[in-house]
């Protein structure tokens, strides 16, 4: 028997988790493919901005009850542990993704969507206007689908984006490292700590632990002979305050979580007519901590066009050029300007420089920071 679905989602993070959400809430049949089960930890700064709040209220998440810190200040030190602190206008709060996912993933399961936990996607074809999803547990038919794959899938290389092909460059060639840690970090503060060739970044989650996630080069960990432990010793500790943290924090798991292959350059909203959404759309960089929210966003400017072509039987050709523009206009800007200031953070004596500059400017500094983020929506 086919199986047959209005809307499929390939992955689900919180762009795939939130759009399933919506679609099931208006109605369509929608089925959400994720290879891991419910819950687990992903490499994310676990910082959102507070654009975001309403929607995820909307969504069903009782964020006023959880009591999750609210930051209010940012601290970004140099790599030779020079500190400087700034407002954050809008502000934001700290949640783990193994809290948030797993509650989405209750929403979406409580409205109806069809959720296929260890389930791998290994390819998917468009033909007659359809789409065929092939997993390792066999075949799922779809009129729409969107891919939240992450930031970076095997599923990239299949659909041959250029991105996924691309040599190792400036752009493409980062590691992500994550730990949960137990350190007497101001609840109110989201802290970033440069370095040679990378930052890492700090701030309270729920229950009393913090979030210490840090990116760097492939080539940095390289030069540690491929050994996290010595990256972090030889390379972070020449912060101070990245060597201070590491010396006294309690780890609350011994391993970190890791990603590599992380890729910064510009990727296609739309792939053989599956719209992406989320990181597999494209990435601000993790030092303007607000691809949690861009992700949650992507997926409300994903839905809206999804469902004005349900509703007003609108041509496929006009939905995707639709939902690209409107990418686009939200995000272009603040993925720019997060490139822009990522080349200005990881040298020390730029670094330093420029964080001084700023610190004696408020306005220009404010005017950066909301370049990064965006409205409540």
């Amino acid at each position: 028997m086919k199986q047959a679905f209005d809307i499929a989602i390939i992955g689900g993070g919180l762009a795939g988790l939130s759009l399933s959400i919506q679609s099931a809430a208006a109605g369509y049949k929608t089925v959400l493919f994720e290879k891991e089960t419910y819950p687990f930890h992903k490499v994310c700064g676990e910082y959102i901005s507070l654009e975001s709040a309403p929607f995820l209220e909307k969504l069903g998440v009782p964020l006023s009850t959880w009591k999750l810190p609210m930051m209010n200040q940012l601290k970004i030190s140099a790599p030779n542990g020079s500190a400087y602190e700034f407002s954050l206008p809008l502000g934001g709060f700290g949640v783990s993704r193994f809290k948030l996912d797993e509650y989405l993933y209750r929403i979406a399961l409580n409205k109806g969507v069809t959720v296929l936990t260890g389930t791998k996607v290994q390819d998917i074809h468009f033909k007659s206007n359809e789409f065929e999803i092939i997993t390792d547990q066999g075949s799922y038919f779809s009129i729409i689908a969107a891919g939240s794959f992450g930031k970076r899938s095997n599923l990239d290389i299949h659909l041959s984006r250029p991105f996924a092909k691309a040599r190792p460059n400036a752009l493409n060639n980062f590691i992500g490292v994550k730990y949960h840690i137990r350190y007497p970090h101001p609840s109110n503060q989201i802290a970033l700590h440069n370095f040679s060739n990378g930052y890492c970044g700090i701030e309270e989650i729920e229950d009393g632990i913090c979030c210490l996630c840090y990116l760097t080069t492939a080539e940095n960990l390289k030069k540690s002979g491929n050994s996290i432990p010595a990256l972090e010793e030889k390379i972070l500790w020449k912060n101070p305050q990245l060597k201070e943290i590491f010396n006294n924090a309690t780890f609350v798991y011994k391993k970190p979580l890791t990603i590599s292959h992380i890729s910064f350059q510009k990727k296609s909203q739309i792939e053989d007519h599956m719209l992406c959404v989320g990181d597999a759309a494209g990435m601000i960089t993790p030092l303007c901590g607000n691809g949690m929210s861009m992700a949650l966003h992507g997926s409300k400017i994903a839905f809206e066009n999804i469902d004005h072509y349900f509703k007003h039987g609108q041509d496929r050709s006009l939905l995707e050029s639709n939902y690209e523009q409107e990418w686009k206009k939200q995000f272009s800007n603040r993925i720019l300007a997060g490139r822009t200031l990522q080349r200005l953070f990881g040298n020390e004596y730029i670094t330093n420089n420029f964080l001084r500059f700023i610190q004696n400017f408020p306005a220009l500094s404010r005017k950066l920071i909301n370049a990064t983020h965006g409205k409540p929506f």
